[in-house]
């Protein structure tokens, strides 16, 4: 696997002696993230609860996660292209934060399962149509040296804020009923709408008004990008749905602790999965402006392997479900920081929105597979066998990225 392209001269440049990287505009990226994260991450925490107190099974938590990033997907690769155009990136972001804020607290009216699954699916169209846009603003926002740090620590406060909202989730369990956690969830997720608006600069990046027609941008993209797409898929084809996480993390401890206790428990353990996300994020952001972030990529999909079968045989032992969040949240600093990195070095500047639309909609439809496979398999099989076939994929993923010229 080689450490640098030949075809690629921005891969690794030398910083321009004077050139910042933390400006207004990467600390309201950062703002904006950490508190929609704070508001959708509550809502996620208490969703596992709400959906035992309304008659869901596993199998329509998988279905509802699987559905929903299902059609986020979609709308990432409509919200990449129509990202080309920088003048339509700043609206579309602020719009997608302010419907996905908005969202979460529709969950306080769901009777059943379906309702759960109409809200969710609305707020994570919103958040694909915003997401392509908002990473393509950050890439071009940053000199090219940095552009490992500026995703590492957007990931910091993204994450941050979704250690802090299951952390508020399990505090507010023990005093108030689950639906109102949703009402709750509004006010943060607002505020990042507003965040963005005033913090985040317009885009001047080098599009054009009228870009490429859809399917000449996608068939534009480089052919080394799109092998890394093939390993991004498969990796995520077992790259479930954390909340996935929590629901298995609550069964195991029901028994010994009452289900509220082990509702309490287990979105606690997911606060402590999304602090070590914000804590690593920018570390691997900072080494990957310093050697080839494929090789340190390999490694975090190793690590969603482990996560994937270390869920397969968790028992009720504290330090087990400890260990699989730990594991599970350096997943995802390692997973969501050097994908974004790596796709700012592969793809031009005029198909940069066009790259995160594909990238994330390639993780969006394995995604949808993924949550809706192991939440299945989970009710006719068991969580071992759901668990495990998970973490073959996974393994699968990181076996093709190491063999990716």
């Amino acid at each position: 696997m080689s450490g640098s392209d030949p075809q690629h001269s921005e891969s690794l440049p030398k910083e321009r002696a004077g050139e910042r990287w933390l400006t207004r505009s990467v600390l309201g990226f950062g703002l904006a993230s950490f508190l929609s994260d704070l508001g959708h991450e509550a809502a996620t925490a208490a969703l596992p609860a709400l959906l035992v107190a309304i008659g869901g099974a596993p199998a329509a938590l998988g279905f509802i996660e699987g559905v929903a990033d299902g059609l986020s997907s979609f709308a990432k690769l409509a919200g990449g292209w129509l990202s080309d155009r920088p003048r339509r990136r700043k609206p579309i972001a602020v719009g997608g934060y302010l419907v996905t804020g908005l969202s979460t607290g529709a969950f306080a009216l769901a009777t059943v399962w379906q309702h759960v699954q109409i809200t969710r699916s609305i707020g994570w169209v919103a958040r694909g149509l915003r997401g392509p846009a908002r990473d393509a603003m950050l890439a071009d926002a940053v000199p090219a040296a940095a552009r490992g740090r500026a995703f590492g620590f957007h990931r910091a406060m993204d994450s941050a804020g979704a250690a802090l909202g299951p952390a508020v989730a399990a505090i507010l369990i023990t005093v108030i009923p689950v639906r109102e956690i949703f009402w709750w969830s509004v006010v943060p997720g607002v505020l990042s709408a507003v965040a963005f608006a005033a913090f985040v600069q317009r885009d001047e990046s080098p599009g054009t008004a009228d870009p490429q027609p859809f399917w000449t941008s996608l068939g534009a993209l480089p052919a080394r990008f799109r092998s890394l797409l093939a390993s991004v898929f498969v990796f995520g084809l077992g790259d479930f749905a954390r909340t996935l996480l929590i629901l298995r993390a609550s069964q195991l401890l029901t028994p010994s602790l009452g289900a509220p206790a082990a509702n309490a428990a287990a979105m606690s353990m997911y606060a402590v999965h999304n602090v070590l996300y914000s804590v690593a994020s920018y570390p691997v952001g900072w080494i990957a402006d310093r050697v080839a972030p494929q090789r340190l990529l390999v490694v975090g999909y190793f690590l969603g392997a482990a996560t994937a079968f270390l869920a397969a045989a968790a028992t009720a032992s504290w330090w087990m479900i400890g260990s699989l969040f730990v594991v599970a949240g350096l997943t995802l600093a390692f997973e969501d920081t050097l994908e974004g990195t790596l796709t700012a070095r592969e793809v031009p500047p005029e198909l940069r929105g066009t790259g995160y639309g594909v990238l994330a909609t390639t993780n969006g439809i394995a995604d949808l597979v993924s949550s809706a496979l192991v939440g299945v398999l989970w009710s006719a099989v068991g969580p071992g066998t759901a668990f495990g076939v998970a973490g073959g994929l996974c393994l699968t993923g990181a076996v093709l990225l190491t063999r990716l010229r």
